[in-house]
């Protein structure tokens, strides 16, 4: 379809950018050329597939994973690690449950060859973990490779070369013929070399690649990979991986299932195949690639933690098994440390992981979003509650807090920086703040009340207001103490006594204005009681809301009271913590009567 143009030179408006008419809402909203030489550049091909399945499917069982942060992760940095680091890292994979691991390029110079061989001599690769080792179709290299597996209890070779149009043209000059030759040479000297070399003990492995497999004609991959098949003769119990990289990503994850789909209905022994994908980011949609390919036939995903590789890097292993538990189901990757393993590939890698990256970050799990903080709060207040109604704990109840996908304390997180307050925040984010931290439960209406007390803060001095800034300013603004003793009244004791016909007097020792005073009055209730006690110095105050709750149990829980008052025409809350339930009110009272006056 050709696209209609209006004669400036822009896209039609009735057009839409997959040809569909849309509505024209407003002119001047319309794209205008960039000037950038997009003319430089071929779409990508799409596959002819009338009947792909892979959209109705769903993944339900974890795929079998690769890391390959030792190998192509480590190629791609700018110090590579050293032998300590290194080890540091494959330490990690084997603690969080990989069980494939590629361990390196041996070939490619003394230091990756010595890595293998101290983690095989070391003991230090358990029974059930492959490593897995990379090497170009050259026989010295090969020859190499396979040296430094000896003694290795599963082992794997990958060989691999590049197989796309613009390679066999620019870098090997070559026919399709002369490439597939290379990979069939390589596949058969990977085989002589571990019959000659590997003793019985080693259980042995082929993996094959050809590379820049997005670039490279489908039915050419095909051919290539049937020709190395006809070599290593894959049958029951002799797997054969064919890995199919994105070693540029160039399409859509749409486009890039279908190849895998394609790929997987026409390979000739498919029940034999392990069919790999190795997507890297370069369009930034390496997550999705891979997810979709998995959907499409898919058995196991290359990758690296936290998305290390070359240029924009491989394909997330981490966002990858957190998408799988976030859904329910079982990644089989120990992930629920991950602030040690996101610290453990930063020495490693030494990179740092980005505030907003999935999962992982330091902000991922936070709100600063007034709107957002209040359902947060929401949330959990809800999630409690359910519990409760269903006699069971909140662990043991499906998740549904608003904004966070899954659980921080899933991946070994506390809920201490979940809400975070600056100028952005509401009643929420703060509320949620003092329940969490202090067990203050506030009212909704003394929220929007301290709210706006923050929010002055925040607009004054800028930044964010951290938590014990919060509470130092809530003790400051309604919490007089010993310490902090501000405020017309200081209360030291009182007591109450009740009549025949249920009218309470209190007696109250206090201080007001410097000086010992003995306030008494009477009501139906020690807070009316002290309200007409305050008629004698002048104080008119009228109750408008009362709340209380415990903060703990057992027998030295206190208590929270929260009074909104009128007070002089002033509408103010006060708050009172104490063991004693009226106690704590009658503070309440006296916070709320000093921030009158103050």
């Amino acid at each position: 379809m050709t696209t209609p143009v209006n004669p400036a030179g822009a896209v039609n408006p009735a057009e839409s950018a997959v040809g569909r008419p849309t509505p024209v809402t407003n002119a001047t909203q319309l794209q205008r050329p960039s000037g950038m030489p997009a003319h430089k550049y071929r779409g990508y091909e799409a596959v002819d597939i009338a009947d792909r399945t892979w959209p109705d499917n769903r993944i339900t069982v974890a795929p079998r994973w690769l890391s390959t942060d030792l190998r192509d992760g480590n190629q791609a940095l700018i110090d590579p690690m050293s032998p300590a680091r290194k080890r540091e890292m494959f330490d990690l994979l084997v603690r969080m449950g990989y069980k494939e691991i590629e361990v390196g390029f041996p070939s490619s110079g003394e230091t990756d060859f010595a890595f293998v061989r101290s983690i095989i001599e070391e003991g230090a690769i358990p029974e059930d973990v492959t490593i897995s080792v990379l090497t170009q179709a050259r026989e010295e290299l090969i020859e190499r490779t396979v040296e430094s597996l000896v003694g290795a209890r599963r082992a794997t070779v990958h060989l691999y070369n590049a197989t796309a149009p613009t390679f066999r043209r620019v870098v090997f000059r070559g026919s399709k013929e002369q490439v597939k030759q290379i990979a069939v040479d390589g596949t058969r000297l990977v085989m002589e070399y571990a019959e000659k070399i590997l003793g019985p003990e080693t259980i042995f492995g082929y993996q094959y690649s050809p590379e820049i497999f997005t670039d490279t004609e489908l039915d050419f991959a095909l051919e290539v990979c049937e020709a190395v098949c006809d070599v290593w003769q894959p049958e029951e119990g002799r797997e054969i991986i064919l890995n199919l990289p994105a070693t540029v990503e160039r399409s859509t994850p749409s486009t890039h299932a279908d190849r895998f789909e394609w790929m997987s209905r026409n390979l000739s022994r498919r029940e034999f195949v392990c069919l790999s994908v190795h997507p890297h980011n370069d369009r930034g949609t390496a997550v999705a690639a891979a997810e979709l390919a998995i959907m499409a036939g898919a058995d196991r995903i290359e990758g690296c933690l936290f998305g290390q590789g070359e240029r924009t890097g491989n394909v997330d292993l981490v966002t990858l098994g957190m998408n799988l538990f976030s859904q329910g189901v079982d990644p089989q990757i120990d992930f629920s440390q991950i602030d040690e393993i996101r610290r453990t590939s930063e020495y490693c890698n030494q990179m740092e992981i980005h505030p907003r990256h999935p999962y992982a970050g330091d902000l991922v799990y936070t709100a600063f979003s007034g709107s957002h903080q209040d359902a947060i709060k929401k949330g959990f207040d809800a999630m409690e509650k359910d519990a409760a109604a269903q006699g069971k704990t909140v662990d043991e109840i499906e998740w549904a807090v608003p904004y966070l996908p899954i659980d921080p304390k899933d991946v070994g997180r506390s809920y201490e920086a979940v809400i975070r307050v600056n100028s952005q925040s509401g009643k929420g984010g703060i509320a949620y703040v003092l329940k969490n931290d202090h067990k203050l439960d506030l009212p909704r209406r003394m929220q929007i009340e301290f709210s706006r007390i923050i929010q002055a803060k925040t607009d004054a001095e800028g930044g964010e207001v951290t938590p014990t800034q919060i509470w130092s300013t809530f003790q400051d603004e309604y919490l007089p103490n010993a310490e902090n003793a501000w405020g017309r009244i200081q209360l030291r004791s009182g007591q109450t006594t009740t009549d025949t016909d249920g009218t309470d007097t209190l007696t109250v020792e206090a201080t007001v204005d410097g000086a010992d005073t003995v306030l008494t009055g009477s009501g139906n209730g020690p807070i009316s009681a002290f309200f007409e006690a305050l008629q004698a110095i002048g104080i008119d105050a009228r109750l408008l809301d009362y709340t209380e709750h415990t903060m703990s149990e057992g027998a030295s829980a206190q208590a929270a009271s929260y009074i909104e008052c009128a007070i002089d025409g002033k509408v103010l809350w006060g708050i009172g913590i104490d063991a004693n339930t009226t106690r704590a009110s009658l503070k309440a009272v006296v916070s709320a009567v000093n921030r009158a006056s103050r």
